[in-house]
């Protein structure tokens, strides 16, 4: 293995570039730089919401406003306020006249490019022989790559300027002649760099053949950032986010109450994504877990801390919760049908396309013998569609929604006897009742299905009875 690390810096932290050149990339000072490592870089915080959409509250951005419309320049505005606000990072970041000017006209570049090619697409597909859906996915990829490209270019500038041997590594195939595969194109890159004396900072975003976001949409960087630790055989992968992956979320159970995991295997962190919660997207862990790649997470502004390391074959010293998560404003739906008795492998298959179809993502499902009920990620307008197909295709069944919650409590290792009674008896003494619960067999989480309105309550009532009680100070189990 390789002695270099590959390193990711989440959106969040690239915003305060002081605190990621002083803690990240020169922790020991410009008299000893630290190379052997690639940087990978995300948009500064909010620049791909006003590319695409925003990720949590759907508001649309230039992508959403010109796939939404064929004829209004509701897209153009929104692009032109986007440039704005990039020119105001610009202006933040760089201090002299001239480093904003040549900063400007870098990612001008990049805007003027892909309006000339919206308005060229736009006109081609006033023909009735065109249709704009046919190239939505290829204009999604070609906005997403603007923010990276942005962040990694000013990183590398600003880094050299602070007396770093930084390369600004273009991984986004603008104005390329050829689409190929993406780790070819990691390769190609990366091929004349010399990791001993040079510092690659790379985009977040790669264009390849497949297209990235067609199959992780905003999970692109980190499958960009693992296939980069997995194709140069990197000694460790390293997320540099802006808070610590903790026992909970400190905004919920308070601050002097959350405290970091320190070691985890990547089952658990496969249970986080799924509830949410970003630590790494499950495909992107498994290609370094499969090839063995340790993956930490740290805390940008709190560089001392060795933050959480997680491994494929970690297991708690002895049996215990690590985190409570959650995930509120989901959707139960469920199917009742007298004639699923004996059949619910049909109608699950069903139900599944259906789903899959509208692309909402599956938390959790109960099934019994009569009932099938999925507990989905998505919005109002998506489960309503959702549940009229399957009104047409079962219309002598009940089908009904709730907005729920889930609530789990986390563990590489949950095999105490009595553990899950203790769980439900917190909740109960929070007078929170218990609408569905399961546990797997592989003992690595188990979740409640509660009310909306109690997730709070219920996250700080087991984080109190699960995690507090143990007291365990500046870590569970020190990285």
């Amino acid at each position: 293995m390789s002695s270099h690390t590959v390193e990711k810096i989440g959106g969040s932290s690239m915003t305060d570039y002081k605190s990621v050149r002083d803690n990240i990339i020169l922790p020991d000072g410009k008299e000893n730089i630290g190379y052997s490592r690639i940087i990978v870089v995300s948009a500064y915080a909010g620049i791909t919401n006003r590319l695409l959409e925003h990720k949590k509250n759907g508001r649309p951005g230039v992508f959403a406003l010109f796939a939404g419309s064929q004829v209004d320049k509701a897209w153009r505005e929104e692009l032109s306020l986007l440039r704005r606000e990039m020119h105001d990072i610009n202006r933040e970041l760089f201090e002299d006249t001239l480093g904003i000017e040549r900063a400007n006209r870098f990612i001008d570049e990049r805007l003027d490019s892909a309006e000339s090619c919206l308005e060229d697409l736009q006109n081609l597909c006033c023909h009735g022989h065109f249709s704009i859906e046919d190239h939505l996915a290829t204009v999604r990829e070609m906005l997403a790559s603007i923010g990276e490209a942005q962040s990694a270019w000013n990183t590398a500038q600003l880094l050299q300027r602070d007396g770093v041997n930084a390369k600004f590594v273009d991984l986004t195939g603008w104005q390329s002649t050829g689409h190929i595969p993406l780790d070819s194109r990691i390769q190609a890159a990366l091929a004349d760099c010399d990791f001993s004396t040079t510092m690659p900072i790379a985009t977040g975003y790669a264009h390849s053949d497949r297209g990235l976001m067609s199959i992780f949409d905003r999970g692109y960087t980190e499958m960009t950032f693992s296939r980069i630790a997995v194709l140069t055989n990197a000694r460790e992968a390293i997320i540099h986010k802006e808070f610590h992956l903790s026992s909970a979320d400190p905004g919920v159970v308070g601050a002097n109450k959350a405290v970091p995991i320190g070691r985890t295997n990547y089952d658990v962190a496969d249970q986080l994504a799924n509830l949410g919660m970003e630590a790494i997207h499950p495909k992107a862990a498994k290609g370094l877990r499969k090839h063995d790649i340790p993956l930490r997470v740290k805390n940008t502004f709190e560089p001392e801390h060795s933050g959480t390391l997680i491994t494929s074959d970690y297991i708690s010293s002895k049996p215990c919760v690590e985190i409570i998560a959650g995930s509120r404003g989901l959707f139960a739906l469920e199917l009742f049908d007298q004639n699923m008795a004996g059949q619910i492998d049909h109608y699950d298959k069903e139900i599944l396309g259906v789903i899959r179809r509208f692309g909402a993502q599956i938390v959790a499902k109960d099934i019994n013998a009569n009932t099938v009920t999925h507990y989905l990620s998505c919005n109002l307008k998506t489960i309503k569609r959702i549940r009229a197909v399957l009104e047409d295709l079962y219309f002598d069944a009940e089908i009904d929604q709730t907005r729920v919650a889930i609530v789990s409590a986390i563990g590489s290792d949950l095999q105490v006897n009595g553990i899950l009674s203790q769980t439900v008896s917190a909740l109960a003494q929070a007078d929170i009742g218990v609408k569905a619960m399961h546990q797997s067999m592989r003992q690595v989480d188990m979740q409640f299905v509660i009310d909306e309105a109690d997730y709070e309550t219920a996250v700080c009532s087991l984080h109190e009875c699960l995690v507090e009680v143990h007291d365990h100070g500046r870590a569970i189990c020190l990285a």
